[in-house]
């Protein structure tokens, strides 16, 4: 049963993302998946099995985006936060949603797709590596400083686009105390612990330098910008680091 809310609002094991090769404009990148997830929903860990599964793949950026608004029923997600949250909610409302639900999968930032379904997020992918749009993303880290360069493109539909950093947990594992999975330990991969827009491109190349120390957040051993269209739209540009070109973030 797909667990839907309306109502608003650890053993942790490190593991990197491979780097993922910057796309040449035109060019191929990896199809973005957000899976949002909850620890207190029984019907999610097939769909985070599914994520693991997609989180091998060379062509597929996935991430897991554990939410909050299942801690009132007995168990306080221990990796979700209310920038996931935030995410899912302004993707429902972009896509003229009535409200969310666990397991929703985003892909690319255009298809909601219940999480498990796995055939239909494998056409979902296929479909959208074969529209894909790419512009040039880099990105490069230092222990002081992350570097992002967007290039020049057509920025589609919308007249603009905006630049997100994802902080990224690996690997996590976590052993549930309450709640519908009580008694369960529970693997996550690509966990996002901290997801902001940290700027805007107009289709003219963006330079940004970000130190790392204001750019704190939760315990992550990689990054990734994902460049979407308007706030919430289609994914046009890709880049990612772990280990070993990112140290991590304690």
């Amino acid at each position: 049963m797909i667990r839907s809310r309306l109502l608003p609002g650890l053993l942790l094991a490190a593991m990197a993302l491979a780097a993922c090769p910057t796309a040449e404009a035109g060019g191929k990148r990896p199809v973005v998946i957000e899976l949002f997830t909850s620890q207190g929903c029984s019907s999610c860990p097939p769909a985070d099995a599914l994520l693991a599964r997609l989180a091998d793949r060379k062509d597929v950026l996935a991430l897991s985006l554990p939410v909050t608004y299942w801690d009132m029923l007995g168990w306080k997600d221990t990796l979700a936060s209310d920038a996931n949250t935030r995410r899912q909610k302004a993707y429902a409302a972009a896509m003229g949603r009535g409200g969310v639900y666990t397991p929703q999968m985003i892909v690319d930032g255009q298809d909601d797709i219940v999480g498990g379904r796995e055939a239909t997020i494998d056409a979902a992918i296929t479909a959208r590596e074969g529209d894909m749009t790419s512009i040039p993303v880099e990105l490069h880290a230092t222990h002081t400083e992350l570097h992002i360069a967007v290039g020049a493109g057509e920025t589609g539909a919308v007249p603009y686009a905006t630049i997100w950093l994802f902080h990224i947990l690996g690997k996590a594992t976590v052993a549930v105390g309450s709640g519908e999975n009580g008694g369960h330990t529970l693997t996550y991969r690509n966990v996002v612990r901290d997801v902001r827009a940290v700027g805007m491109w107009k289709g003219q190349p963006v330079s940004l330098d970000l130190p790392r120390g204001e750019m704190a957040s939760a315990p992550h051993d990689a990054v990734a910008v994902v460049v979407q269209q308007g706030s919430y739209g289609r994914v046009i540009g890709v880049a990612e680091i772990g280990r070993p070109d990112y140290a991590p973030a304690w």
